[in-house]
This record gives C-alpha cells, sequence and structure tokens, in this order.
C-alpha cells in the first residue's frame, strides 16, 4: 500500500468534522494538537488511547502561535472528531528485509517517491490494514501492541520455519515470529495472517507446516491467505524465482481444500484460503459464496471475485431497467480477462441494445506476467484501447488509481488519459451495485 506524508511527524490537524466536539471548540484546521492530560502524543496510538477517557485536558496550538486548553467531559469512547495531517502523527517505520519476493524491490526507475518507501509498521496494519512482518521492531514496540491491546493487526508470515524465514526475508530477526504471535495470543489479540507463497521455496510440506503451527493459535489467528508470488522485468540482481502456472497453481488449489477440509472438521473454520488467482490460473470453480466465511481476507484478494459476480447478480435481478443504449469497454489485467467476459455477458442479458468490449490490458509496464488489474498503468490502458472506435466511455477498476487520487502507477493522471485517449473514462470500484449504477447512469458514485 503506498503511505502518503511519511515524513511529517507534528500531530497538524487537517480537518474537523462538522457537528463535533472539536468543531464545538472551534478547533481549526492547521491547528496542533500538543497534549491530552499532560502528555504528549508520541503517535496516533497515543492519541485513540488517551482520547477513550471520559474527561480530558486537551491543549492545543493555534496557527497564530496562541496556546489554548480545553477541558472536555465526553462520553468514553467518543470521537473527538480530528482529522491529522498524517494519520499516524509520527513517520511511518519503514523495512530493513530484503525479501526475495519483495515487489518494491522490482519497481522500475523514476516512480513516485512514495511508492519506493518500504513501510513495516505496526500502526499501519491496526489503522489501515496493512501487512506487517514483525521483524523490524524491537521488545518495546512488541510490548506495546500488548500493553495497548491493539487488534486487530495483519502479518505476513509466510512460514514458521525458522531458518527459512530468515533466508526468505534475509533479516536475522525473522525466525522469532512464531514466538512473538503466541505472545499476542496469550492476550487475545485478533490477526489475519499472509503467506506470499514461492513456488519450490515455501508450499508443499512447508505450507502444510506453517498452516499447522498457525491453527494452534486460533481463534487469535482467524485466518490465512496463500497468494502467489509477483514477478515483474525489473529483476537485475535478484533472486532467480518462479511463477505459478497452471499445474503448480492446481497443485496449490487441491492442497488448499485438503487443509479446509481437515480444519472445518477440527476448528469449525476452513481457516486457510487461496487467494482468487490460483483459481483463476488453475482454471478450477471459485468457491461459493458461503465457504469464504465472510471474506476475512477480502483486501488480499481473497474472495473479491466471488463476491463480485455475487453482487452483480443481485444489483440485476433489483433493477428495473431492461435497455441502455451503451457500446462500454470493461478494461481489466489479464488474469480476470475470463471471468469479466462472463460478467459481461450477464449484464448485456438485462439490458437490450448494450454492447461490451472486455479489453484485456497487457502490462508492458512491468512485464507481462504481472496479469492483475490494480497494476495496470495509464500509458497501457491508452495504448491499448484506442484502437477501439465508436465507444462511449471505458471503464476500470479503481485499484487501477491512487488510493486517494485520481493517478495511475506511471504517473498518468485520470484527466490525462482522457485527453490521450479521447473517451470518457469512468473507474468503478470493484463493487456489483456500483459497476451496475455506472452503466445505468453513467455517474460514479
Amino acid at each position: 500500500m503506498e503511505i502518503t506524508n511519511i515524513k511529517e511527524s507534528r500531530n497538524i490537524i487537517e480537518d474537523i468534522e462538522i457537528g463535533s466536539i472539536a468543531d464545538e471548540m472551534e478547533v481549526n484546521p492547521g491547528d496542533v494538537l500538543l497534549s491530552i492530560n499532560g502528555k504528549s502524543i508520541k503517535d496516533v496510538i497515543d492519541y485513540k488511547y488517551m482520547m477513550a477517557d471520559d474527561y480530558l485536558m486537551m491543549e492545543i496550538e493555534k496557527s497564530d502561535g496562541e496556546i489554548w486548553e480545553f477541558e472536555i467531559e465526553k462520553d468514553a469512547g467518543e470521537d473527538l472528531g480530528i482529522v491529522f495531517t498524517n494519520p499516524l502523527i509520527d513517520r511511518a517505520k519503514s523495512c530493513n528485509n530484503k525479501c526475495m519476493f519483495c515487489f518494491i524491490d522490482q519497481l522500475p526507475p523514476n516512480m513516485r517517491d512514495t511508492l519506493y518507501f518500504k513501510d513495516d509498521d505496526s500502526r499501519l496494519s491496526f489503522l489501515q490494514g496493512n501487512f506487517i512482518t514483525l521483524t523490524n521492531m524491537g521488545e518495546d514496540e512488541i510490548q506495546r501492541i500488548i500493553d495497548y491491546r491493539l487488534s486487530p493487526i495483519n502479518v505476513s508470515v509466510h512460514t514458521t520455519n525458522p531458518e527459512l524465514r530468515v533466508r526468505m526475508l534475509r533479516n536475522k530477526n525473522a525466525g522469532k515470529i512464531f514466538n512473538i504471535l503466541k505472545r499476542f495470543h496469550e492476550v487475545n489479540i485478533e490477526m489475519n495472517c499472509q503467506i506470499v507463497l514461492v513456488p519450490g521455496v515455501n508450499d508443499g510440506e512447508e505450507l502444510n507446516r506453517t498452516i499447522s503451527d498457525l491453527s494452534t493459535l486460533y481463534p487469535s489467528i482467524n485466518s490465512v491467505a496463500v497468494v502467489p508470488v509477483g514477478i515483474t522485468k525489473y529483476r537485475n540482481g535478484l533472486d532467480n524465482l518462479d511463477i505459478y502456472n497452471d499445474e503448480t497453481s492446481n497443485k496449490v488449489v487441491k492442497e488448499v481444500e485438503v487443509m479446509q477440509k481437515h480444519y472445518l472438521e477440527k476448528l469449525d473454520t476452513r481457516y486457510i484460503f487461496a487467494s482468487d488467482e490460483f483459481y483463476v490460473v488453475s482454471g478450477n470453480k471459485l468457491p461459493e459464496y458461503d465457504e469464504y466465511e465472510g471474506f476475512p481476507q477480502y483486501e488480499n484478494g481473497v474472495g473479491l471475485l466471488r463476491s463480485f459476480k455475487t453482487e452483480i447478480e443481485e444489483a440485476l435481478e433489483k433493477s428495473s431497467y431492461s435497455e441502455s443504449k451503451q457500446r462500454l469497454i470493461f478494461a481489466t489485467g489479464t488474469l480476470a480477462f475470463g471471468f469479466m467476459e462472463d460478467i459481461a455477458r450477464m449484464i448485456m442479458e438485462k439490458y437490450r441494445n448494450l454492447i461490451i468490449e472486455v479489453v484485456p490490458i497487457k502490462n508492458d509496464f512491468f512485464g507481462e506476467t504481472i496479469t492483475v488489474s490494480g497494476l495496470v498503468t495509464g500509458m497501457d490502458l491508452v495504448e491499448q484501447t484506442k484502437e477501439y472506435n465508436g465507444f462511449d466511455r471505458v471503464i476500470i477498476p479503481r485499484s487501477m488509481l491512487k488510493r486517494d487520487e485520481d493517478i495511475f502507477l506511471d504517473n498518468i493522471t485520470l484527466k490525462d488519459a482522457i485527453e490521450k485517449l479521447g473517451m470518457e473514462i469512468l473507474p468503478s470500484k470493484v463493487d456489483g451495485m456500483e459497476l451496475i449504477n455506472l452503466i445505468e447512469t453513467g455517474v460514479r458514485s
């Protein structure tokens, strides 16, 4: 996940929620939070912990340098309504690992500076769902997670074999992972874990060992996702790694299904889930909606396709429209091409006079081994859709753009892409209702 405002560490207030306690106190954007109950605020965790009290003494530095003091009585846990310029209220902690599969090490030069920042910050895991390795923190930070009961957090485990983990992450502290997880388990900290699978390295028997170890910490470790390693064309000087093909992906799917059956009987949960990519590449049918058990690893690409298809079906069933005189392009990564063709057919069956062309965007920027939609760049999109004439607009997944800005990974803005293509480009979340609304009204939610 791309991190912004990584250098700003002062408690600068960016916005105030209308009608909130801070709004009533006339706290303004640009003010600086100095202390709560006489204690300085180290970061957002301190802030949230101290703010939970029902009585607060708060110091604010106004933009003119004047110090205001506030005495606040409120409901326990009630939010003050303050939004900080830097959501961490501190510098993000960087990662010192040299993981054999690190995607950031495979980026081309001359991209946005923030894309090269490797975060490994437990606070970002708690706040934004980032996955962390737990190798770049000292005992004081580990104890702080325990003392504050930071939960849930997402952990990149990869393997519980100490020697193998040290080799994979190239960090001498990496082998301590299971002991740290056990300490979190003892105080009931909720965790979701991921395993980036590398063919011939941590799959097969190593994967079985890892899942067996992690399952002993259930229900604290609520779920485990396995996702395939991603390989770009920029790997000079890096390990020579294989990618998963149809045969090896099928093997992973079958192994996961065997483990799911075992843990369903043992723990009453399938516990381990394979990412959508393994199913698509191997040609296996996606699991049914209920088999994802509430989609605990949705943001990790586990069940995204199944959830989206179900949402489309429900949205079409509810829709009262029967006609849409449009010619649309669905632009997608090559991985989801067949899936999106099925989605397009479902939608066209609902609406008369609607034509949808699904265009798979080959990733020339990162290399053809990168097939997911979220890594498609603006120039690849423009170059590979400009030959399609007579269409009204292009619909793209919102994941192609930066989370908080309409800009692609190659720094081309959505506006620039529209001008270059000469056609409207509309982003849509991977949300069935939003896509159907976009088709019926042409308006972004």
